[in-house]
């Protein structure tokens, strides 16, 4: 992925859209230390529209967004969603700013997975394991979890858990009990979310780059990043797009025939 940076210290823009996944947080983590590295981007923004998605690729994005912020300014600006792991990575962040009703917060960790147990049953699919470790098979969608794979499971997920509250604790200077209080998954509107102290500042992309310039003294001007999509998922997306305005046209003719 080439990235040319101009000429003139400005702020750097990268735009943090959609789901966090295995697929693409090494394209993100790619820029993200290619803006701390590059002497003309003197701050950075996080424009971040994001439910979340993998809690490792997440994470991945986190402590890779903390090591810029350790050298440069960095403003997350949360449009839409700023929910789950991508409130997470905002919280890499010198600043957060928020539209007065986007979605902040969701903080809590979940697990889930398809259990197909009962489906292959009925079309006579029989699923034989070998293993070597008792755990080696678990999670697996063809049965049931034991009792003891519960108990893991959970374990997993509140380990996680413990970790997001202590990392929105030192993002936001709030102590961890109050953090806890707040990390039940609810998401919060802007307005709501400032006064919980999970955002800094109520405002659009403008305020964010006034932020941006100022604390990286230079000029309110900007360059923006994202990452590549391969040919394969543009065409994908495309499909998937297509694929779907067909169906809920068909449905609606059903509907309203």
């Amino acid at each position: 992925m080439g990235i040319s940076l101009p000429l003139g210290a400005r702020v750097g823009v990268l735009e943090l859209f959609g789901s966090i996944e295995s697929s693409n947080v090494t394209s993100y983590v790619n820029i993200v230390n290619k803006l701390r590295k590059s002497p003309r981007i003197k701050s950075v923004i996080l424009n971040i529209d994001s439910g979340g998605g993998l809690h490792s690729a997440a994470d991945y994005l986190y402590i890779t967004v903390c090591k810029l912020s350790a050298e440069k300014p960095v403003i997350a600006f949360i449009s839409c969603l700023g929910t789950s792991g991508a409130y997470l990575v905002s919280c890499a962040a010198t600043k957060i700013v928020a539209l007065p009703n986007a979605e902040v917060g969701s903080i809590g960790v979940t697990s889930t997975r398809r259990v197909l147990q009962e489906l292959l049953q009925k079309i006579g699919v029989h699923v034989t394991v070998t293993k070597a470790g008792r755990l080696k098979d678990l999670g697996s969608p063809y049965r049931e979890l034991t009792e003891e794979e519960k108990r893991k499971e959970q374990e997993h997920v509140d380990s996680f858990y413990n970790y997001f509250i202590r990392a929105v604790a030192k993002g936001r200077h709030i102590d961890e009990k109050t953090v806890r209080e707040l990390a039940t998954g609810e998401v919060f509107l802007g307005e709501k979310a400032k006064a919980l102290g999970l955002v800094d500042e109520i405002g659009d992309f403008d305020t964010a780059l006034d932020i941006a310039a100022q604390l990286g003294k230079v000029p309110r001007r900007f360059t923006c990043m994202r990452p590549r999509r391969a040919l394969l998922e543009k065409l994908l997306s495309r499909f998937a797009a297509s694929f779907s305005t067909e169906i809920f046209a068909k449905v609606e003719h059903l509907i309203t025939r």
